[in-house]
């Protein structure tokens, strides 16, 4: 049997039918790459659980829709639409794509400071291609997998954040991807570059939002590169529709003491998969990843992180926690790979999962390869239900056993909340927990 599926012909189809009205369509060196990504699609296609980075993720459920790339242009919505998007009080450089496609009506840029630059990447490859050339498809060009090649051959939007050097942003930039139900099966294939020159700082939030019930694929990959001193804090809200499909890439690069913490909350799609990679190039580099995954029914949900130190000095650290319940299975498989120059390394990484039914699975798989003999550097996992003796010392105090149960699962998750620093993303994240647990008063825990 093959390691990977065979290459369904109709992306083959559809890219020779829409490659000439993709964005960048003429570029030579886009055309070029598109075509490259095309031709590694075929020969790898996707993926199966033969591969050991997908041993535990089966995409037949995606491989058997004959998902067309989206190309038209979707309108009619007005703000109100957004919903939970808005998240509130949040003041941001707000930023919407609808259905691939950025959608100038539903966005709020507002006023850029100095040495910052924000828009689409279909707009940037019209009026400035010769900047997107040596940046675009550096940190992840399509080889990885077949949904990565077919990121980068069919790609028709996302953003392109560009920071000057010591540019600081003080409101966020939101970036909303909304996926709206019409017409048959969409691929939404969309792209992400964020360059942080040397000590700029900005907070980033992808939030990706379904209204209605489609069927789609949302295929994702988002470039970031760190300069020195350079600082993001990137924020990942998943939270579509669960006939929806969502797999994504974060890829960054880290120069000399530069700083990227990464925080990622998957609630929605009936498969998920993220992929969450940095490479610390330079010493003093810092990585932080925190993620909370909570499923039910019979969703998938998969992890992959890898963290690749390369210099001295490098710090990281991983936390991570899933709620399941149903018939829900989660994916924790998060790498450490200290090269052998990497001396001083310090790295920590912890997986922790609570199941809430019988039928609920983990695959957790927290890994080390360690090349250098100066370091410090740990791991662990857990997977387990609640405490009975827990639940039964709050039963005692005359609190009902579902509330009790989902005040202990609450506090289980928020841990991981609290690590978020802005406030209406960890109001949003709190709701979406209260939601899923419906005795749960938020407002008493923890007095």
């Amino acid at each position: 049997m093959s390691a990977v599926m065979p290459m369904d012909n109709h992306y083959a189809d559809s890219f020779t039918a829409v490659r000439g009205s993709l964005p960048g369509a003429g570029l030579p060196w886009l055309d070029d790459l598109r075509a490259a990504a095309m031709d590694r699609y075929a020969t790898i296609g996707l993926p199966t659980t033969r591969q050991e980075e997908w041993k535990y993720t089966n995409v037949r459920a995606i491989a058997k829709h004959s998902f067309q790339p989206s190309l038209a242009f979707c309108t009619g919505l007005v703000e109100d639409d957004l919903g939970d998007a808005l998240m509130g009080d949040l003041e941001a450089h707000r930023f919407t794509f609808l259905n691939g496609r950025y959608s100038p009506q539903l966005s709020r840029p507002g006023k850029l400071p100095e040495g910052v630059e924000i828009c689409s990447i279909s707009s940037a490859l019209q009026d400035m291609p010769e900047v997107l050339e040596p940046l675009l498809a550096k940190q992840a060009d399509g080889s990885a997998n077949g949904f990565a090649a077919l990121n980068l051959a069919f790609f028709t939007d996302g953003a392109f954040v560009r920071l000057e050097e010591d540019a600081r942003l003080e409101r966020p930039i939101q970036l909303v991807y909304l996926t709206t139900a019409h017409g048959d099966p969409e691929t939404h294939n969309l792209r992400n570059l964020i360059v942080a020159g040397a000590g700029s700082k900005a907070t980033i939030i992808e939030h990706y939002l379904s209204i209605g019930g489609p069927v789609y694929l949302n295929n994702v990959v988002t470039e970031a590169v760190l300069s020195a001193n350079a600082d993001l804090e990137h924020y990942k809200l998943q939270q579509e529709s669960l006939k929806g499909y969502h797999v994504s890439t974060l890829q960054a690069l880290q120069a000399r003491d530069s700083r990227l913490v990464s925080h990622s909350a998957s609630v929605g799609a009936s498969l998920a998969r993220h992929d969450i990679n940095s490479v610390l190039d330079a010493e003093g580099a810092q990585c932080s990843l925190n993620g909370l995954y909570i499923t039910g029914g019979r969703q998938h949900v998969d992890f992959h992180t890898r963290v690749d130190h390369k210099k001295p000095e490098g710090v990281s650290r991983e936390y991570y926690k899933g709620v399941l319940s149903g018939k829900s299975r989660a994916v924790f498989n998060g790498k450490v790979h200290v090269h052998q120059d990497a001396q001083k390394t310090d790295a920590e990484q912890s997986n922790r999962n609570l199941l809430l039914s019988r039928d609920a699975e983990v695959d957790t798989k927290p890994e080390l390869e360690i090349y250098a003999d100066d370091v410090k550097c740990s791991h662990g996992a857990t997977i387990g239900q609640l405490d009975e003796n827990s639940v039964f010392y709050l039963r005692s105090r005359g609190i009902p056993q579902p509330v009790a149960r989902g005040m202990l699962t609450y506090g289980f998750a928020h841990d991981i909340v609290e690590r978020m620093g802005l406030e209406p993303v960890r109001h949003l994240i709190e709701n979406i927990l209260v939601s899923k647990l419906p005795h749960v008063d938020p407002s008493g825990i923890g007095q």
